[in-house]
């Protein structure tokens, strides 16, 4: 079984893929892909996801120069979820944040707990 066959994809033909700083070991966000975007991570070495929202495939940093290079691809047991061990280039976020995930729970709250990146 190839690399792409051993993929999940939901119905609407997308995995989700998990992108996770390499030396830090954060998450520093999550994006879908399709089989296209599978492919062109492989070929490039570089992060292609596929956007819901505009119908399309795309290149991270593609327009802000924020790439992510692709040190390490790895399937979950179930073969539904993607995790790559990237090197980032400036922040992940389009916040302008090192990560999408800078909102910690507390209480009965949202906490924004990482200003942008001047």
């Amino acid at each position: 079984m190839s690399l792409i066959q051993s993929i999940i994809f939901n119905d609407a033909g997308l995995v989700p893929a998990i992108a996770q700083d390499a030396t830090s070991h954060r998450v520093l966000m999550m994006a879908w892909m399709n089989e296209e975007a599978v492919k062109q991570t492989l070929t490039t070495g570089y992060a292609h996801y596929y956007s819901r929202s505009r119908q399309k495939q795309w290149q991270k940093g593609e327009s802000s120069g924020h790439v992510q290079k692709v040190l390490d691809m790895y399937l979950d047991c179930d073969g539904d979820t993607i995790l790559l061990k990237i090197k980032q280039t400036g922040p992940a976020c389009h916040t302008n944040r090192e990560s999408c995930f800078y909102k910690q729970q507390q209480a009965d709250a949202w906490v924004t707990i990482e200003r942008p990146l001047t």
